[in-house]
């Protein structure tokens, strides 16, 4: 079997309505689909983080590739990635986020030819029904959408997912720059979902380290299951582990600084830009050496979302509930998606592979909007039109 070809494909998915976070508001995602085709007829998916991987792709990764064989993915990634070294000494690592995305679709087309989802691949499942928390944040209402832009609007939100979803795993950012609204908006969550609901917090970096303390030490009694990057370094979230008992996560894969230091508890990661599937292996084999936990990401789409399923199927290690925007994006690329949860999980694939497939329908409505629209920009602030947010460190 040899690769023939590799196609990229830029989409957009807007949300349907967008949120605020530290760079803005967050409108949706702009990501490149990958298939990677043989000369057999089997054809894999994958997806890069970022649609400008995409590009990486189709200039660099896709002229290798053609001729290899795709099940000899050591093989396929030396053709593609430069050295350790090459890349230590640069601050150049596209190209190994770029073969990320392609690499899963290569562990997609292994799955199909042995005839088996990709979770037997890796050993079996642990379980079969994988956990994704529902989210919040501040949105404005658009298109009938959004609209929680208080922290009862928050609350309101949280229970009408709970009563029509069975939702008890809630995450969430609050960032509007105002410590004394996350404080509130917190407080009003416990009373409302009560003890036994899960509550984690996002800060993308928002406080400085002073402000972190205040507002950790006043929403701790609220028993906040998670903080992500609450502050801007490891070193600062350190100096909070003094003060705090809340666990912390990050989306900066530095395993050994947090071993170091201590903490970050958690890593919450994407496939692709740790490298691919076989790295992510590593690196969370290397998390459950060390003692720290690791999630996935949000806001990718279903053949990533996918993967997330598969691996989490079959590793025993990864037990805390993902991150999910699933119930604000308003299509996907593949057949019957989104995903979404019910009673805080989703089922993993049972088809051969990824176990999903491509909406033709839907890639051309979303590569439309792409070449209609451009890429979706991930900062949007109606002060400063075409500049990312600055929210100070208060």
């Amino acid at each position: 079997m040899k690769i023939t070809n590799v196609r990229v494909t830029h989409v957009n998915v807007p949300l349907d309505a967008p949120f605020w976070w530290t760079a803005g508001l967050y409108g949706g995602a702009s990501k490149s689909i990958i298939e990677v085709e043989t000369d057999e007829g089997v054809v894999g998916l994958g997806e890069a983080p970022w649609w400008h991987f995409g590009e990486v792709i189709e200039a660099e990764i896709a002229p290798a590739l053609i001729g290899a064989d795709p099940l000899d993915i050591a093989e396929c990634e030396a053709r593609c990635v430069p050295p350790w070294q090459i890349t230590a000494n640069t601050g150049e690592n596209a190209a190994s986020v770029a073969f990320g995305a392609v690499e899963l679709a290569l562990w997609d087309i292994r799955g199909k030819v042995f005839g088996m989802p990709l979770y037997k691949l890796l050993g079996g499942a642990v379980r079969k029904d994988i956990p994704f928390s529902e989210y919040f944040a501040f949105r404005p209402t658009q298109d009938g959408a959004g609209g929680e832009m208080t922290p009862e609007a928050i609350v309101d939100y949280c229970l009408r997912m709970r009563e029509q979803h069975g939702s008890t795993i809630f995450e969430g950012k609050l960032i509007m720059g105002d410590p004394e609204l996350e404080i509130r908006t917190v407080r009003m969550l416990r009373e409302a979902l009560g003890e036994k609901a899960q509550i984690k917090l996002d800060s993308n970096m928002q406080w400085s380290l002073t402000t972190a303390r205040w507002v950790l030490r006043e929403i701790e009694p609220f028993n906040i299951r998670n903080y992500e990057d609450p502050v801007a370094t490891f070193e600062e979230i350190a100096a909070l582990r003094q003060h705090s008992r809340i666990p912390f996560s990050t989306h900066v894969p530095d395993l050994r600084r947090a071993v170091a230091l201590g903490t970050p508890d958690y890593f919450v990661c994407n496939f692709a830009a740790l490298g691919g599937l076989s790295k992510t292996l590593k690196f969370i084999a290397a998390c459950e050496a060390m003692g720290k936990g690791f999630w996935c990401y949000s806001n990718d789409l279903g053949i990533m979302t996918s993967a997330y399923l598969h691996v989490v199927a079959a590793t025993p290690w990864i037990t805390e509930a993902s991150q999910s925007l699933f119930r604000w994006q308003i299509g996907d690329v593949i057949k019957d998606g989104p995903f979404r949860q019910t009673g805080n999980t989703v089922r993993v694939p049972e088809g051969n592979g990824l176990g999903v497939e491509l909406d033709p329908t839907a890639m051309t409505r979303w590569a439309g909007h792409f070449a209609e629209h451009g890429p979706m920009g991930h900062f949007s602030d109606p002060i400063n039109p075409g500049r990312y947010r600055r929210l100070p460190l208060s």
